[in-house]
């Protein structure tokens, strides 16, 4: 399956929860977040985890393939009131120089990489003791909940998804750092409901990568009509409460 999420853009930065204040308030404990960090965030999509860095005072660079997605995070970004330094470019091959950074982060889109080619680079990009994050927040598709609904619609208009049934954990993402030479590895994850009114939640299935990001328009149409006519004959509430995972990997870079 393709994926381009430039072809969602507009729904992406609309309807995409970002990630939530209780994880920034972690990480800031941790050390990771505060006044003046120099930060780079990865597949930084539309700035969500950037964006949270920054308010929090950070020096954040984000780095994306897409040119359609920085231009939503640069409007986002104005409406928020901070100022983010965006390129071009991939998390396998930054182009970046070498340790210019104190932490490495990538928030929903480590899956995309290619990950110990980008799990290296990190480590090239990072100051000796500067830090890996890795996290995602997902949906969790729990028996006939809408999420588990929603995931089956996906899968009948697109096979070739291959996505769900996910359980916000990631035990693979431990060897990626390991092996790239990152030390103390750690994690957590906590749980909490995501209001999504019916409108919002069609819009963010839309913006997800088995619809808007890899179907044709006349497929996303079709499959979003679908989606609204699920929606009013089994889960018509409005908002839904959605629930979601938070996961968070973080790592340390020794010294040469």
């Amino acid at each position: 399956m393709t994926v381009d999420f430039g072809r969602t853009a507009e729904d992406y930065a609309t309807h995409r929860a970002g990630f939530p204040e209780a994880l920034f308030e972690r990480l800031a404990a941790a050390g990771i977040g505060l006044p003046g960090q120099r930060i780079l965030d990865l597949g930084t999509g539309t700035g969500s985890l950037a964006r949270g860095f920054a308010r929090r005072g950070a020096r954040v660079t984000g780095l994306d393939p897409s040119a359609e997605l920085t231009a939503q995070a640069r409007a986002l970004d104005a409406a928020a009131g901070v100022e983010i330094d965006y390129r071009i470019g991939r998390a396998e091959e930054t182009g970046l120089p070498a340790a210019g950074f104190e932490v490495v982060a990538a928030g929903q889109c480590w899956h995309w990489f290619d990950r110990p080619v980008a799990a290296r680079e990190a480590r090239r990009l990072l100051v000796p003791g500067g830090r890996l994050l890795i996290t995602h927040f997902d949906w969790l598709p729990l028996a006939d909940n809408v999420v588990a609904a929603t995931e089956a619609l996906i899968e009948r208009h697109n096979p070739d998804w291959g996505y769900g049934g996910g359980k916000g954990v990631y035990p693979d993402w431990f060897d990626d750092a390991a092996l790239a030479g990152f030390r103390d590895i750690e994690s957590f994850t906590f749980d909490l409901a995501v209001p999504y009114g019916q409108e919002a939640w069609r819009g963010r299935i839309r913006a997800s990568a088995g619809v808007g990001g890899s179907l044709s328009e006349e497929a996303v149409a079709a499959f979003d009509r679908a989606l609204g006519d699920l929606l009013a004959e089994r889960f018509p509430e409005d908002p839904l409460s959605v629930p979601h995972r938070v996961f968070a990997l973080t790592a340390w870079a020794p010294g040469p």
